[in-house]
């Protein structure tokens, strides 16, 4: 999309979306996406606790294939749709391998490295930043999220995030507070543990109601889906022009294991299926049966052979293996159900829909039997369960479907992370992407159309206890002490450390597409030191410290790059014309015209017209130590050291003066310092930055160089 329309469209959208919505419609977008003609619904389905194996297409259907009495297995034949219809991603990450974080991550477009809800700092307030729905809104979307919050925020000051007390106008994070339009479901993360609202005495919002009394019987799965299809189907009769982002997070397979009260309707969409009544005490045409009463028939008398013996009788599955597959094939139903709904509207080729999981399967239940997941092997080729962050608890069964756009059948095996789909939607809604995230679009990996910018997959975590000691595990990781983890994606190979205690710690060194459970380490070869200092380096360049998690590495000096970049003195810069809601991403974008400077110089700018500046190059660290950087602008202003957000542009209030600090080793190290200017005054951008002594330090042709290191 091109400066000039960006400008149009950021007018228009200030001044009313369906105005903004419509101009999208008559322009290009970048060879890597649909014409805004298409810009498309959204729709983005998360379930709780779903492994990578616990979805047919992805492994149960080669459990099945096996025809062994002595592997249970189970289907998902809706979901697998998604598949064959769409693209199936087999190395897409989680933010964190537990939920709130990795909530938190997808969210806010940001790796942990980054994201403000960090390890189980469950119920947290989500930061006050752009999100999926903050951004969608200002392209002109209708927004709605259904189902599990739990990023609220603590309803009284001082209070703790999870106080008992709390309501839509009190909670600091309330999803209506961050984008979202529409919200029905679970606010509190605990709550999201039981799927029988009323009868568990748990609270339902609809915005500013808690609606739960109306509720009997109604199971959460078919809670959240028949009110998101009625959202929908209101959306789309009263505004058929107006695109819609729906965020449907399920707070199933997880924690209690309830069965639905009776069998799934037939059909789907707008007359089969669930089906949202509005009628207090029988709101669903699925609240009728028994509670926790059904189970699907594939599984109510399903035995295997537990002791691999033919000649003996076989056994009945365990009842809590029966729940967890009963619980998946009712989401199965429900994902069959929405996407009918599609079709009937006639909207399905013009939607995107995302599937996918918070983190890895869990062993857990509120049941006398904890649930394994190993019975059903839901953590799939991989070793790690949910709280770990080797790849069975954070890589997620991720499909995607958008009939025309991407080819049926695909498989793309680029690693990939949650944070990255704020880009993507962002793009293709006609907007440009916040510099306010970590993540790429994602539509050139979705498509095979257009280059794939690198992304970043990157993974930090804190929990005590230990790694399952299951048999299916490799004995390397069976039983290993978490404590801190972190996990980096680098040249195609994996970098994974346990129970970190310092910067220093030897990454374990793994080739995933060869060794996909992790036991081959190749750190021990020597030709993988180069490789092992780059992790380490790498790790604390993609990261800000948060003292609400700390690290044994936040102290750490960031590493500068290898060689000492050569060329010119001074930064480059790009000039950009355009007004746009936030900062963008200027790498995305196309300038007008661009030069080097040998000091922070705004003369290239208009002080009437609206443009951006991005100025890149090199600083340089004369000494080891912390330097503090301080910028003041009239509109808004960033600052990057590697890909570390030293200086964010606040939401709020962009404009003025902030400051940062960041250790750093001696060295050259990459800067970005993004500005933008509203138009209609003089331009204003200062910069200074103070040494380890505080002395200040003129940003002159002595501290930079504009020209890219060498490889």
């Amino acid at each position: 999309m091109q400066p000039q329309f960006r400008t149009f469209l950021a007018i228009l959208l200030a001044a009313s979306p369906a105005a903004g919505a419509a101009a999208a419609t008559s322009h290009a977008a970048p060879a890597s996406a649909p014409a805004l003609a298409k810009r498309p619904n959204i729709i983005f389905i998360l379930c709780d606790d779903l492994g990578y194996g616990d979805v047919g297409v992805f492994y149960q259907n080669q459990r099945a294939a096996m025809k062994d009495r002595s592997v249970p297995f189970f289907a998902t034949p809706q979901i697998d749709t998604l598949a064959r219809d769409g693209v199936k991603m087999t190395r897409h990450y989680s933010g964190a391998p537990v939920c709130a974080p990795s909530r938190a991550s997808l969210l806010t477009g940001l790796t942990q490295g980054h994201a403000n809800v960090r390890d189980n700092q469950f119920d947290k307030a989500l930061a006050d930043t752009h999100t999926l729905g903050t951004t969608l809104q200002q392209a002109g979307y209708a927004t709605a999220a259904f189902g599990k919050w739990g990023l609220q925020g603590s309803a009284k000051a001082g209070g703790t995030e999870d106080d008992a007390a709390g309501s839509a106008a009190l909670w600091p994070a309330y999803p209506t507070k961050r984008g979202f339009g529409y919200f029905f479901g679970y606010v509190r993360h605990r709550d999201g543990h039981f799927h029988y609202p009323k009868e568990d005495q748990r609270e339902v919002w609809e915005n500013d109601r808690e609606i739960s009394q109306d509720l009997n019987l109604c199971y959460t799965t078919d809670l959240f889906t028949a009110r998101a299809k009625k959202w929908i189907t209101d959306q789309a009769a009263a505004h058929p022009k107006q695109p819609f982002f729906v965020y449907l997070a399920y707070d199933t397979p997880h924690a209690k294991l309830q069965n639905p009260p009776c069998a799934y309707p037939p059909g789907g969409g707008l007359k089969g299926g669930v089906q949202w009544t509005g009628k207090p005490g029988g709101m669903l045409n699925t609240a009728t049966g028994t509670m926790d009463g059904w189970m699907h028939p594939d599984y109510a008398k399903a035995t295997w052979d537990h002791d691999h013996n033919a000649t003996t009788p076989e056994v009945a599955w365990p009842d809590v293996q029966k729940r967890h597959a009963n619980d998946v094939r009712r989401i199965d139903d429900a994902v069959g159900d929405v996407r009918q709904l599609l079709q009937d509207l006639k909207i399905a080729d013009n939607t995107l829909v995302v599937f996918t999981s918070d983190n890895g399967p869990s062993a857990e239940s509120y049941l006398k039997e904890n649930y394994q997941p190993n019975f059903f092997r839901g953590f799939g080729p991989f070793d790690g369960i949910k709280r770990d962050t080797l790849d069975g608890g954070v890589r997620e069964p991720t499909l995607a479907c958008w009939p025309g756009v991407i080819p049926a059948g695909r498989v793309n095996d680029r690693p990939s992370g949650q944070w990255d789909w704020l880009a993507t939607f962002a793009e293709q809604a006609g907007v440009p992407v916040p510099a306010a995230s970590d993540g790429v679009s994602l539509m050139p990996s979705l498509t095979g159309q257009g280059r794939q910018l690198p992304g970043t997959v990157y993974v930090e975590y804190h929990v005590g206890g230990r790694t399952p000691n299951y048999p299916e595990f490799s004995r390397e990781n069976r039983g290993r002490e978490r404590k801190q983890m972190q996990n980096i994606d680098l040249d195609g190979y994996k970098g994974l450390r346990y129970n970190v205690q310092s910067a220093d710690d030897d990454f374990e060194i793994y080739d995933l597409a060869k060794d996909p459970q992790e036991t081959h380490n190749l750190a021990e070869n020597p030709q993988f030191a180069h490789l092992q200092a780059a992790m380490k380096a790498r790790v604390l360049q993609v990261r800000k410290p948060d003292p609400s998690a700390p690290r044994p590495y936040d102290n750490a000096l960031v590493p500068p790059v290898t060689k000492e970049p050569a060329g010119s003195p001074g930064l480059a810069w790009s000039l950009f014309k355009g007004e746009w809601p936030w900062m963008p991403d200027f790498r995305t974008l196309t300038p007008a015209s661009k030069g080097e400077t040998n000091r922070i110089d705004l003369s290239m700018a208009s002080a009437n017209q609206p443009s951006g500046i991005a100025f890149e190059g090199f600083f340089h660290a004369e000494q080891d130590g912390e330097y503090t950087f301080t910028i003041d602008s009239d509109t808004g202003a960033m600052l990057f050291l590697h890909e570390i957000r030293v200086l964010d542009e606040p939401l709020k209030k962009p404009a003025g003066k902030s400051s940062g600090r960041v250790r750093l080793k001696a060295g050259w190290h990459p800067l970005r310092l993004y500005y933008r200017h509203a138009g209609g005054g003089q331009p204003k951008l200062d910069f200074e930055v103070r040494n380890p002594a505080g002395a200040s330090l003129k940003p002159d042709e002595s501290s930079f160089r504009s020209t890219a290191p060498p490889n």
